[in-house]
């Protein structure tokens, strides 16, 4: 098959080292032009990766090159001004989560997508974890089959650690400066220290607001937050107690995160890797109790040595050739966006009380 063409605008910190590397090692695609702000560090991450065209601004590279999709790597504040322009290309792209900085940012987007009759995929690498894709598969079964109960809660727990696990060891940075980007407006429904507030949710806990869905198959909403962000409870529309453990304790050199699914009559558990740990998939553990005097069941199955940032980029080549879905579009991860606004209203009328 004829390769897919893509181009990327912006190799920095996180274009390099969860999507440029990825992407340059798959024979499907190939990555023929990237923009970049940095000059001298564009011509060094160009001749590592094979990158035969580099331009300084993003527009020349639209204006240029016939792409089948873009990677557009660049921080989240700034979302809502670019990505309209880059979606007039009329091609699929992906970006890093979350959407961007406000729900007014995101809906801009969506619509942006919309009028140029493309879709625009959302960096909800967990999703590509071998692990999650099983979990998934498991837990939806089990909702089907009902052989163990009914759905009862879904907790999901991400203490602060070494998330980049080695994961920025090889980067390319010759120290030239970046040039100071505009970002987006605020949204006008908040003051300035909700809005860090926000964006500092956002940044960090996005993935889990986003996986926590992704688990129960449904939508959910947020009822109940601490001051002291540790805890977020919600409930599904069909009525399961789901929660999110953000900060309940630190780790230095290492990174706990995982997700608990509870049937009546067993669970399945998801342990998921660093996010930037190389050829380390998450693990699954699953327990069954069928009961009427039939032996529980525990089962750990075996995994690949697959990462999900590297199967994140083979997902994206897939749905650009139509093969598949994207994994996450803009118009589910707009209500990320919504349910961080919740949680920090909620949270800020805590500590007002």
């Amino acid at each position: 098959m004829t390769k897919t063409r893509l181009g990327f605008i912006g190799t920095g910190t996180m274009g390099q080292a969860a999507h440029l590397r990825n992407y340059a090692s798959l024979a499907e695609c190939e990555v023929v032009a990237m923009a970049e702000l940095r000059a001298e560090t564009a011509s060094r991450v160009a001749s590592r990766y094979g990158v035969p065209h580099v331009y300084h601004d993003h527009r020349d590279m639209l204006a240029r090159e016939k792409l089948d999709g873009i990677v557009c790597i660049q921080p989240f504040t700034h979302h809502g001004q670019l990505l309209p322009e880059v979606l007039r290309a009329g091609v699929p792209i992906l970006t890093e989560k979350p959407l961007a900085a406000s729900v007014a940012m995101g809906e801009r987007i969506v619509q942006a997508a919309h009028d140029a009759r493309t879709w625009h995929m959302v960096g909800y690498h967990k999703r590509s974890d071998p692990a999650t894709i099983a979990a998934k598969a498991e837990i939806d079964r089990l909702k089907h089959t009902g052989e163990i109960g009914p759905l009862r809660y879904v907790r999901i727990t991400m203490p602060p650690g070494d998330w980049i696990a080695g994961g920025f060891n090889d980067l390319i940075n010759a120290g030239d400066a970046t040039p100071v980007l505009l970002d987006d407006p605020p949204p006008a429904d908040m003051d300035v220290d909700t809005f860090k507030d926000y964006v500092r949710f956002v940044n960090y806990y996005i993935h889990q607001v986003n996986l926590m869905r992704h688990m129960l198959g449904e939508a959910y909403r947020v009822v109940f937050v601490d001051s002291r962000d540790v805890l977020l409870v919600g409930e599904s529309a069909s009525g399961v107690t789901c929660t999110i453990e953000m900060a309940p304790y630190h780790t230095t050199v290492d990174w706990h995160e995982s997700v608990l699914v509870t049937f009546e009559r067993g669970f399945v558990r998801l342990d998921l890797p660093a996010p930037l740990a190389l050829n380390r998939a998450g693990r699954v553990e699953i327990f069954r109790d069928p009961g009427s005097g039939a032996p529980p069941e525990h089962i750990r199955p075996e995994l690949p040595a697959l990462h999900a940032m590297r199967q994140q980029a083979i997902h994206f080549v897939r749905a650009i050739r139509g093969e598949m879905p994207p994994m996450c579009d803009s118009v589910e991860a707009l209500e990320d966006l919504k349910l961080a606004r919740e949680y920090v209203r909620l949270k800020h009328k805590v500590r007002a009380s």
